[in-house]
């Protein structure tokens, strides 16, 4: 009898402890604050990006993605999307030692209006990666992880972006 009520003790102040220090669960990454309910993707069919992005907007259940882009109050189009791999490095016999790897995204959004909530706005990243001519397959796997790595961290970023979008004042008409 006294251990159950020593570990609802434990319990109850656990829980009070929680609440008071400001802990709660992460929320969906696009706020409820968006000025549009729906978004057309201007974004080809095939790109890995693209399908990445629309999964993540339909599992937050904030946002409406639109097959036509006449039908959304948003549109979000990709301007450019560019992989690229640079020598970083080279060794004694002037052999790679290291890359590195950058995934380029130029995004815009506009409304139905074809005005410009967010204008052409490039994000950029990079990782270095170590190279060894004995571990090809190996590397080349590795290449692949870094390039879905910052696939993931780009869905993140624009979405992050789309959310920080402020509603385009109507001037008054007096």
């Amino acid at each position: 009898m006294l251990k159950n009520r020593r570990l609802l003790c434990i319990a109850l102040a656990s829980t009070v402890m929680l609440s008071a220090c400001g802990f709660k669960l992460r929320s969906s990454i696009l706020g409820n604050n968006l000025p549009f309910k729906s978004i057309y993707l201007a974004v080809p069919e095939a790109s890995t990006l693209g399908n990445e992005l629309r999964r993540y907007i339909r599992g937050s259940g904030e946002l409406e993605i639109k097959t036509v882009q006449a039908e959304a109050e948003a549109t979000l189009d990709f301007l450019t999307e560019v992989r690229e791999k640079v020598i970083l490095s080279l060794n004694s016999q002037g052999r790679v030692r290291e890359y590195v790897l950058y995934y380029r995204v130029t995004i815009r959004v506009r409304d139905s209006k074809n005005v410009e909530l967010l204008p052409p706005t490039l994000i950029t990243l990079k990782r270095d990666i170590s190279y060894n001519e004995s571990q090809v397959l190996a590397k080349e796997s590795e290449e692949a992880m870094l390039y879905r790595d910052m696939q993931s961290d780009l869905v993140q970023q624009i979405l992050r972006r789309i959310a920080a979008i402020k509603p385009v004042a109507v001037a008054k008409v007096e």
